[in-house]
């Protein structure tokens, strides 16, 4: 067992994935520090290869709804270390990034397209987009409030907008200030041990 900082870099992965030699490896943390490690597997061509167990240290982790995870952490370490892998997409943005879990745009007001269809030309109070096994990626369009609230959901290989500024969360952390973006399935998967 290795300690790394939250959302580890490059300079504290490399030498743990050298040393990996076929073992798999078993992330504690976050859904944002999952991601981190998925994007430097991805990086450094493995992400196909290296089998992923995650134990994640939120009950509200968006990865463990999405893929059934269990969130204690006995079960989830049991599973971690013990369970089959199950290949599942992974889905990129056109900043470099990774998304494993939910992506969030708010608020919105602009175009945007999943695959070749326009799921929102006009204002949304968020944008939701999750990996999805069937096509790659679901994207959910919330309108309105509490009282009229109306949801528009299409699924996908790519999500596309563009819009006024507005913020992006990818995986529970806020990222930049944009008036476009983009996350699209990428070719490879990777590979979740889930049980």
């Amino acid at each position: 067992m290795t300690a790394v900082p939250a959302r580890p870099e490059r300079a504290e992965l490399d030498e743990i994935l050298a040393g990996l030699d076929g073992r798999r490896l078993v992330v504690c943390g976050t859904d944002a520090d999952l991601a981190a490690v998925l994007l430097r597997l991805l990086r450094t061509g493995v992400v196909e290869a290296v089998l992923v167990g995650y134990v994640p240290s939120s009950a509200s982790s968006a990865v463990a709804r999405l893929w059934d995870l269990p969130t204690a952490p006995s079960t989830a370490a049991d599973i971690a270390l013990r369970g089959e892998p199950d290949r599942v997409p992974l889905v990129r943005d056109d900043s470099g990034g990774v998304l494993v879990g939910l992506g969030v745009v708010r608020p919105l007001d602009g175009v945007v397209y999943c695959d070749d269809e326009v799921v929102l030309r006009g204002r949304a109070s968020r944008l939701e987009v999750a990996p999805d096994r069937a096509l790659g990626l679901v994207v959910r369009v919330v309108r309105g409030g509490l009282l009229r609230r109306r949801v528009r959901q299409a699924a996908g290989r790519a999500v596309q907008l563009g819009c006024r500024p507005t913020g992006v969360w990818r995986d529970g952390v806020a990222g930049r200030t944009t008036d476009r973006w983009t996350w699209y399935r990428h070719a490879e998967n990777w590979r979740l041990v889930r049980g």
